[in-house]
Parts: structure tokens; sequence; C-alpha cells
């Protein structure tokens, strides 16, 4: 009896560190929407309703908080990526659904995007987070994520396993460096860079059958 409290105690506290967890990473979008790279734990905390060590407590430091956020942030555009790739349209639109999927995103939130990608000095005086340590293995993950998906789906050869993760992270390097330039400067449409984007790609990739077993693409 006693063994069995005990179990529902720590089950207990854990949903209740799990739930003030996302409670604390909801007040951190927040402020990341308002301020973007200039987000800091002074304003975090303070939109928490809480001290900095505390928030310092529930995540360790900068770098551990960015890494929740980043997270956060990733799951959701990798999920949104993913739908773009399964839905039911031939080949070329679901290419271009897929790279207006990830545009939408950074443009509908261009904060949140700059926080991630973008180092900077809070005006507070503050240090910004150190950005450049852990953009690197956002890209990296979207990368290995599309490379699973051409692997699975696209005959490329015997040496397929290692060209779609050229293909991968050639196609996730293309994205972030083309949307980054369009987000500042808006010379075109998102249309229009879709639509040259996806006819960069299409070479190869129109050319590539389904792989024989695979879901097809």
């Amino acid at each position: 009896m006693e063994t069995t409290q005990r179990t529902d105690q720590r089950a207990d506290q854990q949903s209740a560190a799990e739930r003030r967890r996302r409670e604390l990473l909801e007040a951190a979008d927040r402020v990341v929407l308002r301020d973007g790279p200039g987000a800091s734990m002074n304003a975090i905390a303070a939109e928490a309703g809480i001290t900095k060590p505390i928030l310092y407590r529930h995540f360790g430091d900068k770098g551990g908080l960015y890494a929740a956020l980043a997270k956060r942030h990733t799951d959701a555009l990798l999920a949104s990526l993913r739908a773009a790739l399964d839905a039911p349209a031939e080949r070329r639109r679901r290419v271009e659904s897929t790279l207006d999927t990830y545009l939408a995103a950074i443009e509908a939130r261009p904060q949140v995007y700059r926080f991630l990608m973008h180092p900077a000095e809070s005006p507070t005086g503050e240090n910004g987070f150190d950005v450049g340590r852990h953009s690197a293995p956002l890209l990296r993950r979207m990368g290995e994520d599309l490379a699973d998906v051409i692997e699975e789906r696209v005959d490329l050869g015997p040496a397929g396993q290692q060209l779609a993760r050229v293909w991968g992270h050639g196609i996730v390097g293309m994205m972030h460096a083309a949307g980054d330039w369009w987000l500042g400067d808006r010379p075109c449409s998102r249309e229009d860079l879709v639509r040259a984007l996806a006819d960069l790609l299409w070479g190869r990739l129109a050319a590539a059958g389904d792989k024989v077993g695979g879901p097809g693409f």
C-alpha cells in the first residue's frame, strides 16, 4: 500500500513538473514573439511571474531554455513538413507544398525564426542566447528527417542511402539560406520563390522512380 502511494506521489510530482515546464515555455514563447532574438532570461522570468533563479532551476541555463524552445518549434515544423510530403498529390505539387510550408512557417512567426537562427544582444545589456551553438543541430535534424523520407520513397540506385542524405541536407540548406534572404529582403512573392526553388530541385527528382515497396513519392 505504501509503495503504491509513493509511486502515485512521484507520478503526480512528475506531472506537475511537466505542466509547470510547459507553462514556462509558453511564457517564453510570448516573450520571443514580442522581442525576437532580443528575448532575455529576465524578461521571460518576469512574464512567467517568477525569479530568474527559478527559471534556471527548470532549464539549467539559457542554453537549456533555448534547446527546449527549439525542440518545441522544430517538432511542430517537422510535423507540418511531413504532412505536406504525405498529402495526396502528384510529386511536383508535394515538393512545392513542402517548400511553401517551410516558408509560410517562418513568415508567420518571423520573431520566433530570428530567435532560433540569429544571435543578438538584449537591449537590457544581458547577453543574447548563444544561438550559434544550437541552430546547426536544428538544421541537421531537419536534414536527417528529410533524408529518411527520400531514402524511404525514392529509388536512387545502389548508393541511394548516401545520396538521400546529400539531398536531404542540401535541400534543407537551400530552404534555410533562401528563406533567410527572402524573409529579410522580400525581393519576390512567396509563390515566386517556391516555384523557383522547385525548378532548381526538379531535374533528378523528377526522373527518379518510386522505391519498390515504399509508400511512393
